[in-house]
């Protein structure tokens, strides 16, 4: 990936005396945002063939990189464009040409807007296909290599743009910690390459808590008490690889939520946090598992039931039966109501927020989640429990309550038998 400035241009030159001309491929982005995009690309082609290798230009258009941050579209595009190319070419690595001076910047960037120490492991000499081969070299060292190569660069101008946040840590931060320490960026990134080494472990010992308290690899909950007696840095570790599991990608998780979370694993009514990216911690029935916003919101539609008949809602199946009077009445698991009261056509849907009922033998109504609360109901499968319906008036919650106003009565004839079964 080369821009036409002293970094990439080097790395290019470097990689092609390694691994020889025929086995690369350089790629130039040309987004036309500035008056110098023109020279960038004609550096571009001067290097590619005084290296003798082939360059694939890409052309990005404004609209191309949307209306938030520019710097992160156009890299994400960049990347893009790159991750597409290899594949084409059947290439194995992508390469960058980010320097130490790159990545001292990029942790000191991430200290200041990104709490945890994983934000700080940016810039990695392999994070997947993508190989950072000049990171032991300060950018003044590439720029001098360059020089001394007589390779063409260009330096790109946006870099004296004191807008940008990373710009101001070049010109004004470093500079700054030069001054303390002629090291500066040396300890920087030795730093930086000892928070890696020690992430890694960590996260092996989280995972092996996570195993030892019975969830296994794919596992998204794990026990209430193990959550509960981990020391901080395990359960912080332990959570968001949950977390991740359940949410298929990064997810943060810092030492504040973590805190949350323990706290109410600890309390039996248990509760909801909810993290960034739409994934939420459910603490219930001993246990604390996570689930995505998508399964948490994804209620199925109501449908219709006929007396008598059957109908599917999501995972259930539910029955309605006419039987005679008398009909012994049943307990929440199994309705037994009065016919008449009920109705031939009646609707199957789940909890909504607000719903009330009568429930049976009380005077007054009681709110669904009131209910659920008393017969211990975990939070998660209250969305998923069918709710019958008939004229506006909850008739049964399965397995939870039956309606007042639908009881057998001395005086019914026929009643319906509600039943319900899952899988």
């Amino acid at each position: 990936m080369i821009s036409g400035g002293p970094d990439s241009v080097c790395a290019l030159a470097g990689i092609t005396a390694l691994v020889g001309p025929e086995n690369v491929h350089a790629l130039h982005v040309n987004y036309g945002l500035r008056d110098t995009s023109a020279r960038d690309e004609r550096i571009c082609r001067d290097v590619c063939a005084r290296l003798r290798i082939d360059l694939h230009v890409e052309r990005a258009r404004r609209e191309d990189l949307g209306s938030g941050n520019l710097q992160a579209a156009a890299r994400e595009l960049r990347y893009d464009a790159a991750e597409r190319l290899r594949a084409r070419t059947a290439s194995k690595w992508i390469a960058t040409g980010h320097t130490r001076s790159d990545l001292a910047e990029t942790v000191l960037y991430r200290l200041a807007v990104s709490p945890g120490s994983r934000a700080l492991l940016g810039l990695a000499p392999r994070a997947g296909r993508v190989v950072r081969p000049l990171l032991g070299l300060t950018r003044a060292e590439v720029r001098r290599l360059a020089e001394d190569a007589g390779l063409p660069f260009a330096d790109d101008p946006t870099n004296l743009d004191l807008r940008f946040a990373r710009n101001r840590i070049r010109a004004e931060v470093l500079p700054a910690l030069r001054e303390i320490s002629e090291h500066a960026e040396r300890n920087i990134a030795e730093t930086r390459a000892e928070l890696a080494e020690e992430q890694a472990l960590l996260e092996r010992v989280a995972l092996e808590a996570l195993e030892a308290a019975g969830a296994a690899a794919g596992a998204t909950e794990v026990p209430a008490a193990a959550v509960v007696a981990w020391d901080p840095a395990t359960r912080r570790l332990a959570l968001r690889a949950l977390a991740e599991r359940a949410a298929g990608r990064l997810v943060p998780l810092g030492r504040a939520r973590a805190a949350e979370i323990a706290r109410l694993a600890a309390h039996p009514e248990g509760g909801e946090i909810q993290l960034p990216g739409g994934v939420s911690a459910i603490c219930e029935a001993g246990m604390v598992r996570f689930v995505t916003e998508h399964e948490l919101d994804a209620a199925p539609e109501p449908v219709a039931l006929t007396v008598p008949g059957r109908c599917r809602l999501a995972e259930w199946e539910v029955r309605a039966e006419l039987h005679p009077a008398p009909v012994r009445p049943a307990g929440p698991g199994l309705a037994t109501l009065d016919a008449a009261a009920l109705g031939a056509h009646l609707e199957v849907r789940t909890w909504r927020a607000g719903d009330r009922m009568r429930p049976l033998g009380m005077s007054g109504t009681k709110s669904l989640q009131d209910l659920f609360t008393d017969r211990g109901i975990p939070r998660s499968e209250r969305h998923r429990i069918p709710v019958v319906v008939s004229g506006g008036r909850i008739a049964w919650v399965a397995g939870v309550a039956v309606g007042e106003e639908f009881r057998i009565r001395e005086d019914t004839r026929t009643a319906v038998v509600l039943t319900v079964s899952r899988g």
